[in-house]
């Protein structure tokens, strides 16, 4: 059970009950609403790193879930549906779920490698990081890490307010992962 109410459109402070109206019935939106000044630049934060990005939207998809495998399992059924959407494989989502990056490409198993390390303490080794910068432009690597963080902060939040699962919406619920 959640340690902090959910806001609706009803319950929500006047600053921000437009906007959660507007958004997706998830209790992400409707946890984070109770940080009133923060809300709406975190929503726009987290849109650009959706829809904003020169990373492939599949490595993006790839990285978060990654974050969710390891921190939050409600980032990864949120996502799951997305990286779908964006040309994930269901042997690679399975995969994926298992720890085995062997179905990936080099690009994608260095990502998913890198994140890991990201996740886990932040320290990533020399070699991780070369075959990462062999495979993408220093703009996607911070893209990469910027991704990692976002949802690994959101991970953290999710885990010490208790979140409550919610059903997928996927990309046709949450306009800013439309591809």
């Amino acid at each position: 059970m959640a340690r902090v109410t959910y806001l609706t459109a009803e319950t929500a402070p006047p600053a921000v009950a437009s906007t959660v109206a507007s958004m997706p019935a998830l209790h992400v939106f409707q946890m984070l609403a109770h940080a009133e000044t923060a809300y709406r630049p975190w929503l726009r934060y987290g849109g650009a790193i959706l829809s904003d990005l020169a990373l492939d939207p599949l490595v993006r998809e790839l990285v978060i879930l990654q974050v969710g495998r390891l921190a939050a399992r409600y980032e990864w059924e949120q996502h799951v549906p997305i990286a779908k959407a964006a040309g994930g494989t269901d042997a690679q989502i399975a995969a994926l779920d298992r720890g085995d990056l062997s179905v990936f490409d080099e690009a994608q198993r260095a990502a998913l490698v890198f994140t890991e390390s990201f996740v886990r303490d932040g320290e990533v080794s020399d070699e991780d990081y070369a075959a990462l910068a062999a495979r993408f432009a220093e703009r996607e690597i911070v893209e990469i890490a910027l991704t990692a963080a976002h949802y690994l902060g959101l991970a953290r939040i999710m885990t010490a307010l208790r979140i409550d699962p919610d059903e997928a919406v996927g990309p046709e619920g949450l306009p800013a992962a439309r591809l």
